[in-house]
């Protein structure tokens, strides 16, 4: 397996999206995640393995060399923070929008605000930058629920139609950053399986090219 690759992506709607790029790169998984309880996906190339992990390990796994190649989304990105990583080709999947969300009409007062999020960096930096101190709270799920319990001010989530948010009487504030899912892959493989990685780079490209052309 020295000169094999192991690919790191997660469940759900990356997988899915980055099933077509894969084909084109001539990888086909002998498995299907969703039935399947292997976290190791045979291919139908002998040297090819396809890690099933957290949306949120991806990186980690990539930048440490456990796998050589990985797709993961910005936001995961931004927050991790992207060492050792290349990060070649945008894939133009999974698309959405990292955003500031609040309660309709909310009224801007001067206290510091309380925003609750998983992007604790993300949204760290982003107020930093607008010299704003504010006081982040992690959540891990339902951020739309810690508005309406007095729990946060505001919100940094990813938007997607922007529905949810809709119906727990929350809108849409400040635009932080476009999300799309992102081809990464480990600085040392780029070095060791030069080749390899290269022709694999180039095919998703190919692949990412004619779905929009």
């Amino acid at each position: 397996m020295t000169n094999g690759l192991t690919i790191a992506l997660s469940k759900g709607r990356i997988y899915k999206e980055t099933l077509p790029l894969l084909a084109h790169a001539g990888i086909v998984p002998a498995d299907d995640p969703e039935t399947s309880r292997k976290l190791i996906l045979d291919t139908n190339q002998d040297d090819v393995k396809l890690v099933i992990i957290r949306a949120t390990d991806v990186p980690t796994y990539v930048q440490y060399g456990a796998a050589d190649i990985g797709v993961a989304g910005k936001d995961v990105l931004m927050e991790h923070g992207g060492e050792g990583l290349y990060e070649p080709v945008d894939l133009k999947i999974a698309k959405c929008r990292l955003m500031v969300a609040g309660p309709v009409n909310a009224i801007e007062t001067d206290n510091r605000l309380r925003i609750a999020t998983k992007f604790v960096n993300c949204a760290r930096r982003y107020y930093a930058q607008q010299g704003k101190q504010v006081e982040i709270i992690k959540l891990y799920g339902s951020m739309e629920l810690a508005p309406l319990v007095g729990l946060a001010d505001r919100i940094v989530d990813l938007v997607d139609t922007g529905n949810t948010l809709k119906a727990n009487g929350l809108e849409p504030m400040e635009h932080i950053a476009d999300v799309s899912s992102r081809l990464i892959v480990n600085k040392a493989a780029m070095k060791v399986k030069h080749a390899r990685v290269k022709t694999f780079i180039e095919k998703i490209e190919q692949a990412v090219k004619e779905r929009h052309s």
